[in-house]
């Protein structure tokens, strides 16, 4: 059975439309299925909407492997809208120009998608004996993990030795990423007639004076010595439904990025304290941070292997943006997790994304190079 390009696979899947939302995800889904069935893997699809769909994928397991805990490839294939400004390049049209692959989720992650599944697919041989490496390809990512969320719900994976998350990193070594907290302050007031506003309690005024408290609210935390401080961002407010009447509602909502060891609900609680009684806090998304201590077993196996790969240094970095490692790393028993995929950070979610066609080959690469060592990534 021939090799799988990435580059050129990275182009078909980017010529699916997978916005999400609604993301869309089946038809992209059904062909990475058919093209891992093709070339020998057991193949899962795992339906979690209308339209939705989560792959995984490996190669027939050998009764002989049948306890040893795999390494997991994860990436998932919905993608963010293309924004209002106009592209310079056709969105899905996976154009290369000077060695970059345009369109959206080139970077964000359809490359890293597709050098995995590359790399699983030239490690057939080696794979077919040891059986010890799965693919779990996502949908919902981008909106709040709805696929990985969906794959734990119904019990669809076992434990792993290694996960690795193929999120745009310029295949450089993140050992973790902050959590992301998504909360609702909802402010409520009592209208009356814009001409006479002393008879009403205006909603909008009592947002406003929210988002002040929490322009300067501290978290009381010691910076995380590779991810920082947490942040916290007002990303959106709402409110009113005319311009002639007082305000009876005002919502306004947060974005907190927790770090390791963080507690969402102290952190609801402190907000709810800081905003007093002028708004009541409800959660929209609760992920936890990820980090992985560079010196566990399966973590240096991963930074020799990526070294070997590479002829460059590992030195360990970590990632603002959450992964759907917040919901598979804990489901997994808290297994050591890696975040390395050939997309830059700085290109995610722009318009005019694009990925780098040599970082594409250089992924694939390092995924070979993690397989040919999973075995020894099993340290239970």
């Amino acid at each position: 059975m021939s090799a799988i390009d990435a580059m050129t696979l990275t182009q078909e899947l980017v010529r699916f439309d997978t916005r999400n939302p609604p993301g869309n995800e089946a038809q992209c889904a059904a062909m990475i299925a058919d093209l891992l069935s093709s070339h020998g893997l057991s193949v899962t699809s795992h339906t979690f909407g209308p339209g939705r769909t989560n792959i995984i994928a490996r190669f027939p397991v050998r009764a002989s492997k049948a306890t040893q805990r795999p390494v997991i490839f994860t990436g998932h294939i919905d993608t963010v809208p293309l924004g209002t400004a106009e592209w310079s390049h056709d969105p899905f049209g996976a154009e290369i120009v000077d060695g970059r692959l345009y369109g959206r989720g080139a970077t964000d992650m359809k490359a890293g998608v597709a050098a995995m599944i590359a790399a699983v697919v030239e490690e057939a041989d080696r794979l077919r004996e040891r059986s010890d490496v799965v693919l779990v390809i996502t949908g919902g990512e981008e909106t709040g993990c709805e696929g990985a969320t969906a794959l734990v719900k119904d019990r669809m994976l076992d434990a792993a030795s290694l996960l690795v998350v193929g999120e745009p990193t310029a295949n450089a070594f993140v050992a973790g990423h902050k959590g992301a907290l998504w909360l609702k302050a909802c402010c409520s007031g009592r209208t009356a007639h814009g001409a006479m506003p002393h008879l009403g309690d205006n909603a909008i005024y009592k947002a406003a004076r929210a988002v002040i408290k929490l322009e300067s609210f501290g978290f009381n935390a010691a910076p995380h010595p590779i991810l920082g401080s947490a942040t916290l961002n007002v990303g959106t407010i709402m409110g009113g439904l005319n311009i002639n009447s007082v305000p009876d509602r005002a919502e306004l909502t947060v974005d907190v990025r927790m770090l390791p060891g963080m507690d969402s609900t102290t952190i609801t609680e402190q907000l709810s304290f800081t905003l007093g009684g002028d708004c009541s806090i409800s959660t929209i998304l609760d992920l936890p941070a990820i980090w992985s201590d560079p010196a566990h077993p399966a973590v240096k196996l991963f930074s020799e292997c990526r070294e070997a790969a590479t002829g460059s240094a590992s030195v360990v970095g970590g990632a603002n943006f959450f992964t759907d490692a917040s919901i598979l790393t804990p489901a997994l028993g808290g297994v050591d997790t890696i975040i390395c995929g050939p997309g830059s950070p700085d290109m995610a979610h722009k318009t005019d994304e694009y990925c780098e066609v040599a970082g594409i080959y250089e992924a694939v690469k390092i995924y070979r190079a993690i397989i040919a060592q999973a075995g020894l990534m099993d340290t239970h």
